[in-house]
């Protein structure tokens, strides 16, 4: 395990992570968006890595994304848009993915970052659960989520027709797609909801193609699928 002492001196910032989870991703791609320095920490879930003493020392959920910046006293974040406000409050000084606090639209911006964590986060989540992880096949549940997950895939830059970090914090989450989509453990007999995204969502498909283009997110997303291949 990395001590935050040795991390200090390497970069600015130590992300608590996991290799396949969106919500640490979301917090890669920001850091990348904005140029800092990180190093990050991969935890096995599977040995409950994150929930040993000095992960919690940090963050008492014993979740991941946690961020400690380094530079302002140690400070732990949690919560994935938590850390993305934080992130843009600090270290955006010329808005480049936010708003100023005064701007019309910038409590449209916390908006959307509380929906994404409320609404897309959680029927993604809840939607991958029942197709690859739950003991045995579900078919309502899966077809509520599924159905669900259309519900929400409606989007287009989301405020000040700019990429922000509400826009952002989306991208992790719709890569899922797919694999939501997809066959799961093939233990599912009755026809579930499809999905055609660029057929049935053409203005969110091209929206989230201009985002995964942009090239901190392509750097993080290509980094992910290396780690994932190990």
């Amino acid at each position: 395990m990395y001590s935050s002492n040795i991390l200090r001196k390497i970069a600015q910032f130590t992300l608590f992570s996991h290799k396949g989870s969106p919500n640490p991703w979301k917090v890669a791609l920001t850091l990348k968006e904005l140029n800092l320095s990180y190093e990050p920490v991969y935890y096995d879930f599977g040995k409950k890595e994150q929930k040993c003493k000095e992960h919690l020392a940090y963050n008492p959920n014993g979740r991941v994304p946690t961020l400690v910046d380094h530079k302002n006293n140690d400070i732990a974040i949690w919560e994935s848009d938590a850390i993305l406000a934080y992130l843009t409050d600090r270290y955006d000084k010329e808005r480049k993915i936010s708003l100023p606090h005064d701007h019309p639209e910038y409590h449209h911006l916390l908006q959307y970052l509380f929906f994404q964590s409320s609404g897309q986060g959680v029927i993604w989540g809840q939607a991958s659960w029942f197709n690859f992880y739950h003991p045995e096949p579900v078919t309502s549940a899966i077809t509520r989520y599924r159905n669900e997950t259309k519900r929400v895939l409606d989007r287009d830059y989301l405020v000040a027709n700019k990429c922000t970090i509400a826009d952002l914090s989306f991208v992790t989450w719709n890569d899922l797609l797919p694999a939501i989509f997809g066959p799961g453990k093939n233990e599912f007999k009755e026809e579930l909801p499809q999905l055609d995204f660029e057929k049935e969502f053409p203005k969110t498909h091209e929206w989230h193609k201009r985002l995964i283009e942009r090239p901190a997110v392509s750097t993080a997303l290509r980094e992910r699928e290396e780690l994932l291949k190990q």
